[in-house]
């Protein structure tokens, strides 16, 4: 070779072009290296979705599992989290929208309070009117027995339906039930009471009038005189109960070489990162649905692992239904029992399981029960169902049936529903190549975090019978 060729050759060598074509020369050589030698690789499988997808379990996604296995979440996850796939986890995603309470240990103990019954029967015998011939001032204030004189105080008044009260007169029935004043309680326990609207018999005016056994008596509000300043006390007693927070975590890796690898589609890290999300939130809504509030030691870890327990075993009321005979009036003796006997809203969330919705979505509309349009809240898509009582918004979830409970479903009061964070929902990255691991790069998604139900009669498990 002569003296200008191998200059020309030199220039060439040192050329930009030379080094980027060495560069990519060596690049394929590592690539067709790392193909052929699949059985250096971790031990990882890959598991069929349950639509024809693909999910790398046990190990990192490498360049050789994409090219044998096919022909990525976002660093602002605080605020997208909630706009990842919400229709499918309906309970996680009101939660989140509502705002989280911190709380400095795994352990939560929380009060819940109930609502003071208004209701009662006559027992006893009932009480019989004096005869006109007989009657005495007596028959003014009587002793009353009935099924819950504990929850009646001096100077409330208590409606008793089906007895008519009388006009001013005493002797012409008015359209109203009779009321009547509690004066005091007697020493053994039994009512003091004093008509409102009472009768008069003979002589005596005002007096109470027969009142049969069984008949309900409806506690109502309290009336003081002009120069009453106090009145009989109120207390309310919380309940304590508990649960656990339990940890979520979700690992995704990917190898350098899978991340610098020309790809036929558009599909990154971010994406990758945005499905082990949903995956993550998934099992968390199962968790926080139907989990057992439990404590055990793993042996292998040498430490305890805290299960946190599901909002379905605290629901205070149940619904059972035939559904042989699921009718109109079984969604309206539904929305009875869920928006009655509870200090709840007139708005509620029913989620069930594709049964259960599809028997309410086959019922005809009427005046009394009706369909109303499409609702969005807390990011998510409801159907509303309207009838005197309140308002549902219904919502299909797929939990309910990959639980084994499509016919089953559960209202929820969504201003009573309450989520506690010891963790709050974070990304943490690991460097696997610094740490001396593998050449990978890897994200580790963590919240450790519980439900509760405050009220609990405001919320209502639905069952098949």
């Amino acid at each position: 070779m002569n003296t200008e060729k191998q200059n020309v050759l030199l220039s060439w060598i040192k050329s930009e072009k030379a080094i980027f074509a060495l560069v990519l020369i060596a690049s394929f050589i590592m690539l067709y290296f790392f193909t052929d030698c699949s059985d250096i690789s971790l031990a990882s499988a890959i598991v069929a979705g349950v639509d024809g997808g693909k999910h790398l379990v046990g190990g990192p996604l490498t360049t050789d599992v994409v090219r044998k296995e096919s022909d990525f979440l976002l660093n602002e996850i605080d605020q997208k989290i909630v706009k990842i796939r919400p229709m499918a986890t309906p309970i996680d995603q009101i939660s989140r929208w509502a705002g989280a309470k911190h709380t400095g240990s795994m352990i939560v103990d929380y009060y819940s309070v109930d609502t003071k019954p208004t209701i009662a029967k006559v027992k006893g015998g009932g009480y019989e009117e004096p005869d006109a011939t007989k009657v005495t001032s007596a028959a003014v204030k009587i002793s009353l027995d009935t099924t819950k004189n504990e929850i009646f105080e001096e100077t409330e008044t208590i409606l008793v339906k089906g007895i008519p009260g009388y006009k001013e007169d005493g002797v012409s029935i008015s359209d109203s039930d009779l009321v009547l004043y509690v004066a005091g309680k007697n020493e053994n326990g039994t009512l003091a009471v004093m008509a409102v609207n009472g009768k008069k018999i003979g002589s005596v005016e005002n007096c109470v009038p027969s009142i049969d056994e069984a008949i309900v008596l409806v506690r109502m509000g309290r009336a003081a005189t002009e120069l009453d300043v106090q009145t009989s006390q109120f207390e309310s007693l919380p309940i304590k109960a508990q649960n656990f927070c339990q940890i979520f975590k979700m690992q995704i890796e990917q190898s350098t070489l899978q991340k610098i690898a020309n790809k036929e589609v558009d599909w990154n890290f971010s994406d990758q990162e945005e499905a082990a999300i949903y995956d993550m939130r998934m099992g968390m809504e199962k968790n926080f649905l139907f989990g057992a509030k439990r404590a055990i030691f793993d042996s292998k870890k040498k430490e305890n692992v805290m299960f946190t327990g599901g909002i379905w075993f605290q629901a205070g009321k149940a619904f059972p239904y035939n559904s042989n005979s699921f009718t109109q009036d079984t969604l309206i003796d539904m929305m009875k029992k869920a928006f009655t006997g509870n200090a709840g809203n007139k708005r509620k969330i029913l989620i069930g399981g594709s049964e259960l919705i599809g028997r309410i979505n086959k019922l005809e509309t009427t005046k009394v029960i009706s369909a109303g349009d499409n609702v969005v809240k807390w990011g998510i898509d409801f159907s509303e169902v309207r009838s005197k009582f309140g308002k549902f918004y219904v919502l299909l979830s797929e939990v309910f049936d990959e639980c084994g409970m499509s016919d089953n479903g559960i209202v929820v009061d969504p201003e009573y529903l309450q989520k506690y964070v010891h963790i709050p929902f974070n990304v943490s990255q690991i460097d696997m190549k610094a740490n001396g691991v593998r050449n990978t790069e890897a994200l580790v998604i963590t919240e450790a975090a519980c439900l509760t139900l405050r009220y609990p009669n405001a919320h209502m498990r639905i069952t098949k019978m």
